[in-house]
């Protein structure tokens, strides 16, 4: 096969590439901030211990954890506006399946990271007079982070190469751009390319990020 490659033909089509990393990482920071939350007020419910409202948050947790991510962005965009009967717009079908899709996955990293702490924390916490919610924020948590953040980037960064689903909808994020590129130069390979080397240039120093943070607090458990 004669292919003879030109990446010099996609040099004014640099803006779109540029702008596709950005929307990849805004989704990625702005859905990951909304998970977090979500993902916590999960954990704590789940830690009350309230039995309708565990079921409750167990169906969440089950549903987008166990149903494939783009089936949930379509039906999210095409088939719920047809159950409301009101139109949603891509970003916001976009934010919203990635904010609760990661946010499944950081309610079940946070309720283990607290459940790991030993219940001796806990019960210290009250000998000294502070309400559950204080051992919770001033006891538990700053312990059961450093437990937390390896899980937390590891789910990041599939979390950023999830938003390339959401150019199913026509979000402008770099697989969208990428398609709108190669349909104006037929150059796919060029195109799909440079693609793979931004998101590779993106993940790979979080993955050594996510790396050393395994091993450094592996290495405290083991001296502690």
């Amino acid at each position: 096969m004669n292919y003879i490659w030109d990446f010099g033909i996609l040099w004014k089509y640099s803006h779109l590439f540029w702008l596709g990393a950005a929307y990849t990482f805004l989704y990625t920071i702005g859905t990951a901030f909304l998970g977090m939350i979500i993902g916590f007020l999960c954990a704590a419910i789940q830690l009350k211990r309230w039995r309708l409202a565990n079921w409750l948050v167990m169906g969440y947790v089950e549903i987008f954890r166990c149903t494939p991510l783009l089936v949930q962005i379509i039906w999210f965009y095409y088939a719920f506006p047809v159950v409301i009967g009101v139109n949603i717009p891509p970003q916001v079908a976009a934010v919203g399946v990635l904010s609760l899709y990661v946010g499944a996955f950081y309610a079940e990293i946070f309720r283990g990271g607290i459940e790991s702490i030993e219940r001796g924390q806990w019960d210290a916490g009250r000998a000294l007079g502070l309400r559950p919610w204080y051992v919770l924020r001033l006891v538990v948590l700053p312990q059961a982070v450093k437990r937390m953040l390896p899980p937390f980037v590891n789910q990041t960064i599939i979390q950023l190469k999830n938003t390339s689903l959401i150019s199913v909808i026509a979000v402008p994020d770099l697989v969208y751009n990428a398609t709108l590129i190669t349909a104006e130069t037929y150059r796919p390979l060029e195109v799909y390319t440079i693609i793979a080397a931004i998101y590779f240039l993106i993940l790979f120093p979080a993955t050594l990020i996510a790396r050393r943070l395994g091993n450094a607090l592996s290495g405290q458990r083991e001296t502690a």
